[in-house]
């Protein structure tokens, strides 16, 4: 008989289909042994050099250095996303990957969360290995289904956006002025604020992607380059300092201290409390979100509503067209 019941209450399967080709394992149950046999019968049959495949013992840091060959490598973030994938591997006890499960995704993170852990990171530590997983298993490198696919984020409050006032904007100027040693940080703030975009968009610009009363920014977040219209001041400013002063250096952490020195905002909110601050005063000064939208780049509107609530006509058709509109008189 090809199947057998071994001491230790396992079923052993012991099976050879074709001459020569010998097929021996283990399971737990009697079911599972008679469908392996089955299955190993059948495809003999029809392909006598078949042969199951071996189980997938790879880790997971193994995982992502595959990733990172095949796809990780194209990302801008490559490099700091395989970093922080590899140390999450790592305090996941870097298990065979094809044994990792949402529930012991989901026990991490419950550590993570009781030890101080901000929820978005969290939220994007889960997303960068969701990723991993699908990208392989569409590449054929895995053939098991992603563990972390039920695993849903967490729901997190939604922050106030923080954005300057004209009169904090005066302040951060003057601040800058007097505290910045080298003169980009005040010319790339300008540009920021000018045109919505990050700072680090706004200090890989050059004298060439300046013309015609526009900037465009390449190396963006969405992977796509956008040009944004800038007035003639700011454009000969610009052109002026690229002259006097050579191209933009990195002066990010100049400028985060220069703020954080002299205006009071929410942890972790900087540099890029000037994109919010565009946006802002876009809306309140009665932009188009539609237009909003192209001028930051965002490739979901989602992301743009989230400005909507400052435009000063934004949802005041629910005065105009709700039912208690004719029926004032009923309270006169």
């Amino acid at each position: 008989m090809s199947i057998t019941k071994l001491p230790d209450g396992l079923w052993f399967v012991d099976v050879e289909p074709i001459k020569g080709k010998r097929f021996r394992k283990r399971f737990k149950t009697k079911t599972e042994a008679q469908r392996f046999e089955a299955t190993v019968r059948q495809k003999c049959i029809e392909n006598p050099d078949w042969s199951p495949k071996p189980k997938d013992r790879r880790r997971l840091s193994e995982l992502v250095d595959r990733w990172a060959v095949l796809h990780g490598h194209a990302l801008s973030d490559g490099e700091n996303r395989k970093r922080l994938l590899i140390q999450l591997a790592k305090d996941l006890g870097d298990p065979v990957a094809s044994q990792l499960t949402g529930h012991m995704y989901a026990e991490y993170r419950a550590q993570q969360i009781s030890k101080g852990a901000n929820g978005k990171t969290l939220n994007n530590r889960l997303g960068y290995l969701r990723a991993v997983f699908n990208e392989l298993l569409q590449l054929g490198d895995i053939d098991f289904a992603n563990p972390l696919q039920r695993v849903k984020p967490l729901k997190l409050q939604e922050r106030e956006l923080t954005w300057l006032t004209e009169e904090q904007i005066r302040t951060l100027f003057g601040a800058i002025r007097k505290r910045c040693k080298t003169p980009h940080v005040e010319m790339v703030a300008r540009v920021c604020l000018a045109t919505g975009a990050r700072w680090g968009e706004a200090e890989g610009l050059s004298p060439t992607r300046i013309r015609g009363g526009c900037v465009t920014f390449v190396n963006t977040k969405s992977k796509r380059a956008r040009s944004v219209p800038i007035d003639s001041d700011l454009e000969a400013a610009l052109k002026d300092h690229f002259i006097k002063h050579g191209m933009f250096s990195n002066c990010r952490n100049s400028f985060d201290q220069t703020i954080k020195g002299c205006i009071a905002l929410p942890p972790g909110q900087a540099s890029h409390v000037l994109r919010h601050t565009f946006a802002s005063h876009f809306m309140m000064n009665g932009g188009n979100i539609l237009t909003l939208q192209k001028i930051l780049g965002h490739t979901s509107l989602a992301m743009t509503m989230r400005y909507a609530h400052l435009s000063p006509d934004h949802l005041q058709d629910a005065v105009r067209f709700n039912p208690m509109r004719k029926l004032n008189t009923l309270w006169q």
